[in-house]
């Protein structure tokens, strides 16, 4: 399903492109470069119900991606060499950043090949509790409750709550609701409230969790090329805002211990959980500074700065919309002309879901 808004920011996006608005955009405000935020990588999958289709690109868009950015001269770089650019002022080139969150195992099917085809240097942001099958991916056992039934109910704030959920309109829109209101939960009452919707539907969320995730072994491949670099994104992948100061802090210093031991490699790189305000704040900041980190990125969208002022600790991503097929509407949102007018729309829950 399309949205009249979206359709209308496609038109916009490649009217930006071939007008010429987008380079010229870039060349006055388009900033030292844009670190890519890219999720899962697969084939397109079939179903109307896909309300987290934003969060992936098929491997053929991935491989036109990375041709097109090397044709229109992007400087594609690591982690480590953006922390280094992001310090620089007035570097004519501008740069991009390929950064993959979620450690889900089609990393290893579908992205990693065509990386390796490139010879393109990329990030991996892992939550470990994931591949140590821990980890509870909540969204998904969320998406697969809404998508299998009619009617769903669950206890909001000691209140049954019951929810129509027969048509695709009615399902977006749910799993929308239930998505942010389970962002907003503290950790322990984020687990209590998606296990509560598991048992009741019958969704195994520990056999889901472990079977998107990557394995030691597939990190392990990744820890000895050169172009892979390797970051944390804590165990558990919480919503740090959400949880106390300790925890927190816990959390970025296990994720960092555990890659560093399993792989034998420093880990220097974190990704905020859903890193997008307020998702983190500046307690959040701080604690990953004190990790021992030297980068940290968001969500938030953004372009790193050209006057090497960056702050290296709340750094911008632009996370490309999978819906969106088009390489012209890619040129015009590594500009950065998209971006304040995304990040200053009003939420439309069905628009952002569908």
């Amino acid at each position: 399903m399309l949205s009249w808004n979206r359709l209308i920011a496609d038109a916009g996006l490649q009217l930006a492109f071939f007008s010429g608005v987008a380079q010229i955009a870039e060349r006055r405000r388009g900033g030292a470069g844009v670190i890519l935020k890219l999720e899962h990588v697969r084939p397109p999958r079939a179903g109307a119900f896909q309300p987290l289709r934003a969060n992936e690109v098929s491997p053929e868009f991935l491989d036109k991606a990375i041709s097109a950015m090397r044709r229109w001269r992007y400087d594609l770089l690591s982690m480590e060499d953006v922390k280094a650019r992001a310090q620089q002022s007035a570097v004519a080139q501008r740069f991009v950043c390929l950064t993959f969150d979620g450690a889900y195992r089609d990393f290893m099917t579908y992205a990693y090949p065509v990386l390796s085809l490139h010879r393109v240097p990329f990030t991996l942001y892992v939550p470990t509790g994931f591949v140590d099958g821990i980890g509870e991916a909540w969204w998904l056992a969320l998406e697969e409750i809404v998508a299998r039934n009619s009617r769903i109910g669950l206890m909001i704030d000691d209140v049954e709550n019951r929810f129509a959920t027969g048509t695709s309109e009615e399902k977006y829109r749910v799993y929308g609701l239930l998505h942010d209101w389970l962002c907003s939960l503290p950790p322990a009452d984020l687990t209590s409230a998606i296990g509560d919707l598991c048992a009741r539907y019958g969704v195994d969320l520990k056999a889901m969790s472990r079977d998107i995730a990557m394995t030691w072994p597939d990190l392990a491949t990744l820890a000895r090329d050169p172009l892979a670099t390797i970051g944390s994104s804590t165990v558990h992948y919480p919503a740090v805002s959400r949880a106390q100061s300790n925890i927190v802090a816990r959390e970025m210093a296990m994720g960092r211990s555990v890659l560093e031991t399993a792989l034998g490699k420093e880990c220097r790189h974190f990704a905020y959980p859903f890193g997008d305000m307020p998702s983190f704040g500046l307690r959040d900041i701080l604690l990953a500074q004190e990790a021992g980190f030297v980068t940290a990125v968001s969500a938030q969208p953004g372009i790193v700065r050209a006057d090497g002022k960056s702050n290296l600790f709340s750094l911008p991503r632009v996370a490309w919309d999978g819906r969106r097929k088009s390489i012209s509407s890619l040129r015009a949102v590594l500009s950065g002309i998209a971006l304040r007018r995304e990040r200053d729309a009003p939420l439309d829950v069905k628009s952002t879901y569908v």
